[in-house]
């Protein structure tokens, strides 16, 4: 009420003589303070109405008088702070009697800044006053969001130097163009310098007269495609100086999606007096049965809050945890998990519910501090652990997955988070994928991805035969590993990278034996001055090895059409496919001992366990109870090879738009090249082998996609308008948009979304 009548005397001057006098007293005593008054004892009400008051209405009092006192002083210093002896209007036109003794003392003590500090920070915890908020509370969400915003500009800036750094070292595998007076000049390439040593100009000295060809081109000529650029500035060519350079073929230019394709959310504040009082409740209620303890504290994570409670003298541990069904009836909750003891701690913990949860998203941990650490190709997000840490798991240490739990308990989300984040961090020529998906509504949105080894498999036969393939590809890499003499693929790639292999040796036509690096004088040639050895049928070299992960969205359709077969192949990979870079990720929704055998148990001791049932099911995911306690949605107990007491985690979502602009911009950068074979003759005829959509090349391809990017409709009657086509031949150049990701799925009557920009429409085109 008086922050209503303040208002209507302050500002309408609705009061009559009590309003004038009001109007009159407050410029006399706060000046420009004045006109905030209604406004502080407003907010007031509002947060003791609401019942957020920390301190009471004695506290909301004080918050006022603060308040009020730090705008006036602020006003007096913003107003050159006249002295308190000045006249009443002088000091109505700064902060009045108050801002006059508050504000020029200040002044006289600290000076301008030191006192606009003082008060700006009184102010502040005045207004958290006001506000029912903590002061500890709104500084950490304020450091937060600082932190967040520079972490988000450093990341944009990282982004943009990769694009420059990207665009300048573009080099063209069989033409260099060098710019003189103005004029392009065409250079011939072939033979031996490295591609790194000519980008960096180290190879100047080598050059000689009667090594580089000019060759001149017409005005009216027709270039070759540049796909390896290097400036004359970086060569330092004289006029006139023709010589022929050797180039090595350098590996594709894969570019790694950008950040921002992933959605964040925003951090809810922390209310520690409520998390406190709960902390309480459980502590009498524990007392109530005869248990003695003490809270000693609390860690809150975005699904489950952990109390830490100390017990009293000679209290045992089982007292606690047979006290379950009791503590959740009292935390008003539907179940309680209890860790007796909390590993290295003297403290049993007890994790109740939040009652609000938190959402975790896939890009919350990839850009957190954790994952910038992350070296490795198949360091995935797993989710944040309950004390709101990011957590990256590394599944060549693993080195298998077991996912099972209970339908709708997350299993499928957090399939699609592991591919995710292997797609956000590893390029094709790091990481291949095999995905297998009976249901074939999961994973058939991977399809088309440069990463496939094969299209998705989604018939159950097929499935066993690309297990099998998987089998025998894994002894063809122990059998290269044996033969170089390495322990495994980090030991090969390493040594591939230093150039320790020989090409191998091969047989000609007459079956002799020939050594690619023994001259005719029968010396053998050293690695330093041998010649580059381009690979053929007839003579191969080795190549690098990438890691393969097969992904098995549902182990039980699997196992019901042959489990004979899919049992065999799947322990063969477990007990001997880590050292050469096949890793296994099966998930199931039915924990079952027919299912998840022993023998699969024995060979994959990395789990993750969602909500389940009964503790039946627990144990057979888990070895132990405490999957049947989660509260499901995302809700995982994470059991790694090297630890026996599983880990709570909440897995991070991955929306479907998210997937789709990822697998996208995957699919602008080039076609997979699956390798053929990998579900039998049948299935590899039926899905069709080398490059993918060989068949789907149409002549107004590019006259489609430019319009449906630059006009940013997706529908296939406007291609018919503007193509002068039929409907089934729109209708097939709007699938082909689809497979290579320019536009999104059919969504009935509605246009298609469209995924790429102009930006990167230009970009195409200029490449």
């Amino acid at each position: 009420m008086l922050g209503v009548l303040f208002g209507l005397g302050i500002y309408l001057s609705l009061l009559g003589l009590t309003g004038h006098e009001v109007r009159r007293l407050g410029a006399d005593g706060f000046g420009w303070g004045e006109g905030f008054l209604p406004l502080i004892f407003i907010a007031a009400s509002v947060t003791l109405i609401m019942g957020r008051a920390r301190r009471g209405a004695l506290g909301m009092l004080v918050a006022i008088c603060f308040s009020t006192v730090a705008i006036s002083a602020i006003a007096e210093l913003f107003a050159s702070s006249p002295s308190i002896h000045a006249s009443f209007k002088i000091l109505g036109g700064a902060g009045g009697v108050v801002g006059a003794a508050i504000g020029g003392s200040l002044h006289a003590l600290v000076g301008t800044i030191g006192a606009v500090l003082v008060l700006f920070l009184i102010l502040g915890f005045a207004i958290c006053g006001l506000c029912g908020l903590s002061a500890v509370t709104a500084v950490r969400a304020l450091f937060d969001r600082t932190r967040a915003l520079s972490q988000e500009a450093a990341e944009s800036w990282r982004d943009r130097s990769e694009q420059l750094t990207s665009a300048d070292e573009e080099f063209d595998q069989d033409d260099l163009e060098l710019e003189e007076d103005g004029h392009e000049r065409e250079f011939s390439v072939a033979g031996n310098v490295d591609v790194d040593d000519l980008a960096a100009g180290f190879i100047e000295e080598d050059l000689t007269g009667d090594d580089l060809v000019d060759e001149d081109l017409d005005e009216g000529s027709e270039a070759i495609e540049p796909e390896l650029v290097v400036h004359a500035q970086d060569l330092e060519v004289e006029a006139g100086t023709s010589e022929q350079l050797s180039l090595v073929a350098k590996q594709r230019n894969w570019k790694l999606p950008a950040q921002r394709l992933l959605n964040r959310t925003k951090q809810q504040g922390l209310d520690r007096r409520e998390v406190e009082e709960r902390g309480l409740t459980l502590e009498r209620a524990l007392l109530a049965h005869g248990v003695e303890t003490h809270l000693v504290g609390f860690t809150v994570g975005p699904t489950v809050t952990r109390f830490e409670l100390e017990l009293g003298e000679g209290v045992k541990v089982a007292r606690v945890t047979s006290l379950a069904k009791d503590i959740a009836y009292a935390m008003a909750s539907p179940d309680v998990r209890i860790l007796a003891p909390i590993p290295g701690r003297q403290a049993i913990g007890v994790e109740v519910p939040n009652i609000n949860r938190q959402l975790v998203s896939l890009g919350d941990v990839l850009v957190s501090e954790e994952a910038r650490r992350a070296t490795h190709p198949l360091e995935v997000a797993f989710g944040r652990d309950i004390a709101g840490r990011s957590v990256m798991a590394n599944l060549a240490e693993m080195p298998h997955l077991l996912i099972a739990g209970a339908t709708g308990a997350g299993k499928s989300s957090a399939i699609n988070s592991i591919i995710s984040s292997v797609l956000m961090r590893s390029r094709p020529d790091q990481v291949r994928l095999m995905l297998v998906d009976p249901k074939r509504v999961e994973l058939g949105q991977y399809n088309g991805l440069p990463h496939l080894i094969t299209p998705v498999v989604v018939n159950p036969k097929r499935a066993a035969n690309a297990l099998q393939w998987a089998v025998k590809e894994m002894e063809r890499r122990y059998d290269i590993l044996a033969e170089v003499g390495v322990r495994d693929i980090t030991g090969y790639n390493m040594a591939y990278d230093r150039g320790d292999f020989s090409p191998v040796p091969y047989e000609d036509e007459d079956g002799v034996i020939i050594d690619v690096y023994e001259g005719d004088d029968e010396e053998l040639m050293t690695r330093e001055n041998r010649p580059p050895i381009k690979s053929t049928p007839e003579q191969p070299t080795r190549a690098r090895m990438e890691f393969i992960l097969i992904v098995v969205d549902e182990l039980n359709d699997l196992m019901m059409v042959a489990a004979r077969d899919v049992e065999e192949s799947i322990c063969r990979i477990a007990q001997m496919a880590r050292a050469v870079g096949i890793h296994l990720v099966i998930a199931t929704q039915r924990p079952s001992v027919d299912v998840i055998t022993g023998v699969i148990k024995a060979n994959v001791p990395s789990r993750l366990a969602f909500s389940v049932s009964s503790l039946a099911d627990s144990r057979v995911i888990l070895d132990q109870g405490g999957a049947e306690r989660l509260v499901g949605r995302g809700d995982l107990l994470l059991l790694t090879a090297s630890s026996s007491i599983p880990r709570r985690l909440q897995a991070p979502w991955v929306s479907e738009d998210e997937v789709r602009a990822i697998v996208a911009h995957w699919k602008r950068q080039g076609d997979p090249d699956f390798i053929d074979g990998v579900v039998g003759e049948e299935g590899a005829g039926s899905s069709g082998s080398g490059r993918a959509y060989d068949d789907d090349e149409d002549e107004l391809y590019e006259q489609a996609k430019e319009l449906v990017v630059r006009s940013g409709q997706g529908s296939t009657s406007m291609l018919q308008r503007k193509l002068r086509v039929g409907f089934a031949r729109a209708g097939r150049l709007m699938d082909i948009l689809e497979r290579r990701g320019i536009v999104g799925p059919s969504e009935g009557s509605k246009s298609r979304v469209v995924l790429m920009t102009i930006d990167e429409l230009d970009d195409d085109e200029q490449r």
